[in-house]
């Protein structure tokens, strides 16, 4: 025990020590001005970023503010999440992948990722647009992608609450209509079963499913369960039901993540020049993509050599038809950064 003791008195003196730095007051001080302010921190090294960035979250000055934190992959930015959410204990650092399961493959998607992403806008398309959600730690292929509005979000969540009485069967048909499928038992994401008075739901915005349990048409109980052993966690008052957002709403309710971000939101950037070749290169496996799969729509006699849009086959829960309006342009984003 006394080791890690040790330990934790050496973290405490070191973010301690960054937290009454006066260069951390300075930082704090300028990202709540009104008017865009352009800070550059160099000489930083190892962990010294997420320790900096740490302080200027937890500042005082700074308690309403949002951070988007761009790194430069996928990698990085999964460690640079752990580490943050590891010394400051925080719940509201939130991790947002790519939606995809592989680079370059534009129609499968990872559901995990994706049910990442939608807890995460979730969050923020509740709250007040004024109010502290949190920090979204990023990356180029994600960042690339565009999201749903959050008026669209918001409006398109089934909410069930325990006593409440609902229509069943209204219900059902509403999560046929927002991509659910009816399983035997659910196990992952999308999914839905029903069996007497206990309907089973794997929403995309919670790690693990929901059982309700009726009696009649009233909400009797709300559970979270484990899926692998169906045995319920423990209870819930009221729960929020959340649609694949990546699938059931078409490019014409999406903007970009800084679009759909509050205006009270800080962004942190390593290496731009480097985050926007990444996104050009983006564009352009998009495009060769798209080429591809049109191309081969022609040669199965799906698609009319003249048209664009290409749907397969064998759609299902994880997978995806994209267009170019699905994504976000490197320029785009880079003035939407400057204003930021």
């Amino acid at each position: 025990m006394y080791p890690i003791f040790a330990q934790r008195m050496n973290l405490d003196v070191l973010l301690n020590s960054y937290q009454n730095d006066p260069r951390i007051f300075a930082i704090a001080d300028k990202i709540v001005l009104p008017q865009p302010q352009k800070i550059r921190l160099t000489g930083l090294q190892g962990s010294s970023s997420q320790f900096i960035i740490n302080s200027v979250f937890n500042h005082p000055a700074a308690s309403k503010i949002n951070h988007l934190i761009i790194l430069r992959d996928a990698e990085e930015a999964a460690y640079f999440h752990n580490t943050l959410e590891n010394i400051s204990n925080a719940l509201n650092i939130f991790y947002f992948p790519s939606s995809f399961k592989t680079k370059k493959n534009y129609r499968l998607l990872n559901s995990s990722h994706v049910m990442l992403r939608t807890e995460c806008l979730t969050k923020f398309s509740t709250a007040a647009p004024s109010a502290r959600v949190g920090a979204i730690i990023t990356y180029p292929e994600a960042l690339f992608e565009k999201v749903v509005l959050s008026k669209t979000l918001s409006s398109n969540i089934i909410s069930f609450k325990q006593g409440e009485t609902i229509d069943v069967d209204g219900i059902l048909k509403r999560f046929v209509e927002y991509g659910f499928e009816r399983t035997d038992f659910v196990y992952e994401p999308g999914q839905f079963a029903v069996r007497g008075g206990i309907l089973d739901i794997y929403s995309f915005g919670n790690e693990k499913p929901y059982r309700i349990e009726l009696f009649g048409n009233e909400i009797d109980s709300i559970r979270i369960f484990d899926p692998e052993n169906q045995l319920s966690e423990r209870k819930l008052l009221q729960v929020n039901i959340i649609p694949n957002v990546e699938t059931q709403f078409d490019s014409g309710e999406k903007v970009s993540l800084l679009n759909f971000l509050p205006e009270n939101t800080v962004v942190w950037t390593e290496d731009w020049e480097f985050i926007k070749e990444k996104i050009v290169q983006q564009e352009e496996d998009v495009h060769s993509y798209l080429e591809i799969q049109k191309q081969l729509a022609v040669v199965r006699g799906q698609l009319p050599a003249n048209k664009n849009n290409i749907e397969t086959e064998d759609d299902d829960l994880n997978q995806k038809v994209i267009s170019e309006s699905d994504f976000v342009k490197a320029g785009v984003l880079e003035e939407q950064v400057k204003h930021c």
